[in-house]
């Protein structure tokens, strides 16, 4: 029996010897990166473009902070505590409130992916780029889309929508609160009681205008409303922000078919988050750090309070504008009204690229400035003023930036 056990003992060893030598039976053919053997080295900018923005120092601070695992009740703390901080910027008691593990183009997904199934009407306020996605995701789907087409720099009125309502009778209605490549505001008083009416959801894309620009969930009748992390909210680009009232929940909650993305299903990210009871369920893995950074900027926005927010974005940008036209750029958007207060679009002037003009502002002033994007693109500067960055002292640098670009960069003769 030991003569047995003995040999067999031997024969386990050479095996297992041989398993090991086997592991490194192939020459290595790609080297280790050169690159990656010098430090990390990151220019220092200033970020006024329409996002991300500069970290606030506090917020900064705590991408530093030492990791937890995702699942410990200490992160459950700091989960509610973010819960709490998106229903004050949200302006909402909505219990379906919670983080996307993913920016905010992912969080427009979630919501389309959750509440349109093959074959529901879905109407798309279509004046910029975000409502042209949004119209692509849900061809993808299957759902029958019906774009309300505006020319860019434009806006919708009551009378426009409850035109479409009327005759597309869609489940859902797109809107973008803050439209980013054109720089409208749109208006949201009246449409979320318009679309009621009509027995239809409304969905908001707030990326780019919350914490900037007053929004008030529950009292303006907002069905679906979703933001982003690296605008106003001055945190790390990547996780979103996102809330579902009772109606919207109902709609998700009674579909005939899975949503088509296991990622964004929200019934299984209600459980993550703690939405329905007090015992979470693992979906996956959270961006623990991020979620440091989002609560941080959270806080910074509540001691700020909401409407001291909106009115120094209000203020700063409105500096901004003085200095814009004392320069004798032109607002892309006509109605003054209707422009954003967290992005400002001027019209390209005449004679020049503005690509000449970004890259002039970039390379002698350390600024980010963009062009435009989608149905603007080669016909705006963009400028941001976010949250942090909403200051006068930033809107004269880059005034001054402007300034000199115009001068010096070439201007071709029309």
């Amino acid at each position: 029996m030991f003569r047995m056990l003995a040999k067999a003992s031997v024969t386990l060893g050479s095996r297992a010897a041989s398993w090991v030598r086997n592991m490194g039976s192939h020459q290595l053919l790609v080297p280790p990166p050169e690159a990656l053997s010098k430090p990390l080295s990151i220019p220092k900018r200033l970020l006024l473009g329409p996002g991300p923005s500069n970290l606030a120092p506090r917020v900064l601070a705590a991408g530093s902070l030492r990791m937890i695992g995702h699942m410990q009740k200490e992160m459950f703390q700091i989960m509610d505590e973010i819960k709490q901080g998106i229903q004050y910027v949200f302006q909402t008691r909505n219990p379906l409130t919670l983080v996307v593990s993913g920016s905010g183009h992912c969080a427009m997904e979630t919501a389309l992916f959750n509440l349109l199934e093959p074959g529901d009407s879905f109407l798309v306020g279509t004046n910029g780029i975000w409502g042209i996605r949004a119209a692509e995701i849900a061809e993808r789907i299957g759902a029958r889309v019906h774009q309300m087409i505006k020319k860019p720099g434009e806006h919708y009125t009551l009378q426009e929508v409850e035109e479409g309502l009327a005759q597309h009778k869609p489940v859902l209605l797109f809107l973008t609160h803050g439209e980013s490549s054109t720089g409208v505001l749109q208006p949201l008083d009246g449409f979320g009681e318009l679309c009621h009416r009509y027995q239809c959801l409304l969905l908001v894309d707030s990326v780019a205008s919350l914490g900037g620009v007053p929004i008030y969930m529950d009292q303006q009748g907002i069905d679906i409303l979703y933001s982003g992390s690296q605008k106003v909210l001055n945190a790390p680009p990547g996780i979103s922000l996102i809330s579902f009232n009772d109606k919207a929940k109902s709609k998700v909650y009674s579909r005939k078919t899975k949503p088509v993305s296991f990622y964004t299903d929200i019934t299984y990210l209600s459980k993550l988050w703690g939405c329905e009871g007090k015992t979470r369920v693992i979906h996956h893995t959270l961006p623990v750090i991020s979620l440091y950074c989002l609560r941080e900027s959270l806080a910074l926005i509540s001691e700020q309070g909401l409407e001291n927010s909106w009115r120094r974005h209000r203020e700063a940008t409105a500096h901004l504008h003085k200095c814009l036209r004392e320069l004798g750029l032109k607002f892309f958007v006509k109605d003054p009204e209707i422009r954003l207060p967290t992005i400002t679009t001027v019209t390209v002037p005449a004679g020049y690229n503005w690509r000449d003009i970004v890259s002039y502002v970039l390379d002698h002033f350390n600024i980010e400035i963009s062009g435009g994007l989608g149905p603007s693109e080669d016909k705006v500067l963009r400028i941001g003023l976010l949250g942090y960055n909403a200051t006068t002292e930033n809107a004269d640098r880059v005034a001054e930036a402007l300034r000199e670009a115009l001068q010096h960069c070439p201007k071709n003769k029309l």
